[in-house]
Parts: structure tokens; C-alpha cells; sequence
């Protein structure tokens, strides 16, 4: 199976990405990151943040790839996709599902059922999903360029920055 297979089924649609859209992609997950590492906050809220940082690099991988998810399994969608944008191990993209259904859970039926521990590995997950789409990603040619955008558009917004290659550290 490939991206052409799944827009064949209609799983995704073609989308002609600009850079200023990956880049504000890789704001959002680079806010993300840092801000389910808050303290004070739900181990349900940490984990819904940091399984939404972890959604948009995924979205912005799919994106950078020339797609977009369908509506229907939305989420399934661009969690799954990883595996032809980024060639991402499938127990990473089993586990990414895994608290994806936990995350529904926690957040329409079972409010307080996420731990710490939870918490903390989903943040991970995200951290490394991140470092994959920076690294495979982004355009090649303008990736440097694209991040360091991202970075600057961050410090701009958000009372914080992260050292331009920190992700060599992730």
C-alpha cells in the first residue's frame, strides 16, 4: 500500500503545501511539546496536549508529502500515514493508537483515567514523531531555512525558544 493507494480510496486528498504552512504546523508542535511538560496540569490535559503535538507533525509530514487527511478517520488517518511519510517503525504507530483511543476515552467518556506515566511516555512519543518529520521532512532543500522560520515565528508568539538544534539532542 502507498499514499496514491489511499488517495485512490479516498483516505487522503492531494494538497499543494506551502512552507509557511509546515512552518506554522511545526509552531504548533514545538508549542505543544513544551507546554505538556507544564507543571500543575491534569495527567489528561498533559497527555491531550502532548498527543496533539504529536498529530500535527504527523499532519504536517502528510502535508509536506503533497496530502491531507479525509474527514473520516481523521485521526487514524495521519497517525497512520506516517508510515510512508517519514517510514516511521509500526509499533511506534501501533502505540500512537493505542493512547489515540485512550485520548477519546479520557477525553468524552472517562475523565481522570490517564496516569503520569502516561502522561510522560505519550509526550515522548510526540517528542520523537516531532524529531522524525523535522529530520525526513520539510522539503528537503529549505528544511534548515523552514525551521529556523518556525523558530523565529515561536520566540515571536510564545515567551519561550528552543535552541535552534535542539532536536539533534531528541
Amino acid at each position: 500500500m502507498s499514499l496514491s493507494d489511499w488517495l485512490k480510496n479516498g483516505w487522503v486528498t492531494e494538497q499543494k503545501s506551502s512552507r509557511d504552512e509546515i512552518r506554522d504546523l511545526m509552531v504548533v508542535v514545538k508549542r505543544d511539546l513544551h507546554d505538556c511538560r507544564t507543571a500543575g496540569l491534569s495527567s489528561d490535559w498533559r497527555f491531550n496536549i502532548a498527543y496533539n503535538a504529536a498529530l500535527q507533525a504527523a499532519t504536517a509530514a502528510l502535508a509536506a508529502a503533497g496530502f491531507r487527511a479525509a474527514r473520516e478517520a481523521h485521526h487514524v488517518r495521519v497517525l497512520q500515514s506516517l508510515a510512508y511519510t517519514i517510514e516511521v517503525d509500526p509499533t511506534y504507530i501501533r502505540r500512537l493508537d493505542t493512547f489515540r483511543k485512550k485520548r477519546n476515552l479520557a477525553s468524552y467518556e472517562i475523565g481522570g483515567s490517564i496516569s503520569q506515566q502516561e502522561a510522560e511516555e505519550m509526550a515522548e512519543l510526540a517528542a520523537n514523531g516531532f524529531a522524525g518529520v523535522a529530520a525526513n521532512t520539510l522539503f528537503p532543500q529549505a528544511r534548515i531555512d523552514a525551521l529556523e522560520d518556525a523558530y523565529r515565528l515561536q520566540a515571536e508568539r510564545f515567551a519561550f525558544r528552543v535552541k535552534p538544534f535542539a532536536l539533534d539532542t531528541w
